[in-house]
């Protein structure tokens, strides 16, 4: 008998620093009588990240920005009866400057939203799976930035396309991709945008670059054709160090230089739309993660 398909979910550990450390953001479910960490379902076709941050919105009002991932809770939920497996996925999350709950409006699912210490917060969650996760924690975690490296969506193959192979457009479902990137950089969010000045990488991230207002630095450095790489560890250290949120498209040939310089192991070979997220911090990676679109 095949084994049942988990319920996905996705939610956040929002932490900010109070005036007696830190404190992290709890919802009080009207429905259990709990409390908890925002979460919810994933939307038919919605990606993790999205789903993060809109269901962060939907119960907080807050817009938020992810960190650094946090381990996936694993717990059975009655469903139509029976038993079913859910797994919920968090990220570590940087509440906007103006963090204030003050003007949330109670709904249908959500009463009451509350900032605690995190002493205090281990003794009002109601389930030990949550204060498990309070523990992950890291003080490092809430001062990382991110560094997207994504490979290019998926293109027309140079068979199929009678012209410069910089000029080489996404196929279709390069399209639909690229959008789906949207949701995904939006979730970090970024706002510096690095690409090949190939057509299909420049496309790739053009949807997102345009949903938030910003141009894109294009440099044939990053390009596949490109022929002098000696500045590009140079250029990679650079981003390393930066604390700007940047996403960094670039192509399969050079995916492999980008990650050496930054001293990560991205888990074998990106396919066409996937991208890896690089948590930094003064230089350092503290943590990674890796996402198809």
């Amino acid at each position: 008998m095949a084994a049942t398909k988990p319920i996905l979910a996705a939610g956040a550990l929002i932490c900010r620093r109070g005036k007696r450390g830190a404190e992290v953001l709890l919802v009080h479910r009207r429905r259990y009588d709990d409390w908890s960490f925002p979460k919810g379902k994933l939307d038919p076709g919605e990606h993790l990240l999205a789903a993060a941050i809109r269901e962060v919105r939907e119960e907080t009002g807050l817009k938020v920005r992810l960190g650094t991932p946090l381990p996936t809770v694993r717990y059975t939920v009655s469903r139509n009866g029976a038993g079913s497996p859910k797994e919920v996925y968090y990220w570590f999350a940087r509440p906007p400057n103006d963090h204030t709950v003050d003007d949330f409006v109670p709904n249908a699912e959500i009463d009451e939203v509350a900032w605690a210490p995190t002493d205090k917060a281990r003794r009002q969650l109601t389930y030990p799976y949550d204060v498990d996760l309070l523990g992950s924690l890291d003080p490092i975690a809430s001062k990382t930035s991110p560094l997207v490296i994504v490979r290019h969506t998926a293109a027309m193959k140079r068979s199929e396309f009678d012209g410069p192979n910089t000029r080489r457009p996404l196929r279709s479902q390069g399209q639909r991709q690229a959008r789906r990137l949207v949701g995904c950089l939006s979730a970090y969010g970024i706002v510096d945008v690095i690409s090949s000045d190939a057509t299909r990488c420049v496309r790739t991230v053009k949807p997102y670059a345009r949903s938030a207002g910003l141009e894109i630095s294009k440099d044939p450095i990053w390009s596949e054709d490109g022929e002098d790489r000696r500045h590009l560890r140079l250029k990679v250290k650079g981003l390393l160090d930066s604390k700007t949120p940047t996403a960094l498209c670039t192509h399969r040939p050079v995916l492999p230089m980008v990650f050496d310089a930054l001293g990560v192991d991205p888990g074998g070979r990106l396919m066409p739309g996937e991208f890896v997220v690089v948590h930094r911090h003064k230089g350092r990676v503290i943590a990674t993660e890796r996402h198809s679109s």
